[in-house]
């Protein structure tokens, strides 16, 4: 039972392909998600050490879309995205990214990724 509702709990999607990726952001954008994407690679303690703590923030958030890319894994999205430097946190609203943080600083992270789900679900004034 403890089992179920962890796995309900953890809304983190791995990404291991590009097909995978354009799936996913896809449909985040016709939904009107914002998404949240942890580039990492298994072999940076950095990124592993980061791990919990992006299960922890997707926990938190009800209609955002939290992926973790393996940037040996999918290339060919890390390459388009220019991620240079890992861990890379990126922001993405309408299948663009509009924020990224770099490093592992999950205060600053934190603050990032509330001021863009709150600016991202407020209702547009006219």
């Amino acid at each position: 039972m403890k089992g179920q509702q962890q796995l309900k709990k953890s809304k983190v999607v791995n990404i291991d392909s590009r097909k995978s990726w354009e799936h996913h952001i896809t449909d985040a954008t016709n939904k009107g998600y914002p998404v949240v994407v942890h580039f990492s690679a298994y072999w940076c303690v950095p990124s592993i050490a980061m791990n919990l703590f992006f299960q922890e923030l997707a926990s938190t958030y009800q209609n955002v879309l939290f992926l973790n890319v393996d940037v040996d894994e999918v290339k060919e999205v890390a390459s388009k995205l220019e991620i240079k430097a890992i861990p890379t946190f990126l922001l993405m609203n309408g299948g663009g990214p509009v924020d990224r943080t770099v490093g592992a600083n999950p205060d600053e992270i934190r603050k990032r990724v509330n001021c863009f789900i709150h600016q991202t679900h407020s209702p547009k004034i006219m």
